[in-house]
């Protein structure tokens, strides 16, 4: 399927509103996902007979910086069988003043892999992955502070003693 037939087919499933944006320039176009439907969208585009797109190549969480304060998820996607690949995208305003952290809904039920993909972006970004099934850091000690590669993240001086450079 070419990417207007795939953008036709998730319109047609479930609605003009699910798709926010387009990104048509570069190597990969990519669209942009209504963030709450990121989930239903995957498994969708896994079991629907004409994508097929049973690989999560890759997820990452982006910090687009202090100015806009969003955040995002891209989602790599491949369909071996069709040997096609395709990019989502979601993302969402999220004041960094607030405890909280963003979050988007897991898709770590329709992709094994996205348990591990999840936990990195959480682990250095900060992004909540709403009902995964074990979301804690995966590269960084249970008592790291913060998260390195958010575009404000400052470097804590000392690690258990140990200075940080």
């Amino acid at each position: 399927m070419t990417f207007e037939e795939i953008k036709s087919l998730l319109i047609e499933k479930f609605g003009a509103d699910v798709i926010v944006g387009e990104e048509t320039t570069g190597r990969q176009p990519a669209l942009i996902i209504k963030p709450e439907a990121i989930a239903d969208v995957c498994l969708e585009l896994r079991d629907n007979e004409k994508t097929w797109f049973d690989f999560l190549a890759s997820l990452s969480g982006v910090d687009y910086g202090v100015e806009e304060d969003i955040f995002g998820v891209v989602y790599h996607l491949a369909s071996i069988p069709y040997k096609t690949s395709l990019t989502l995208k979601v993302r969402k305003y999220h004041d960094r003043s607030r405890e909280e952290l963003p979050s988007f809904p897991t898709v770590s039920e329709v992709w094994k892999t996205a348990d591990w993909h999840e936990r990195e972006a959480y682990d250095l970004v900060g992004i909540r992955f709403e009902n995964h099934p074990d979301l804690r850091r995966i590269l960084l000690p249970d008592d790291w502070e913060g998260y390195p590669l958010r575009k404000d993240y400052k470097a804590q001086e000392y690690y258990n003693g140990i200075k940080v450079d």
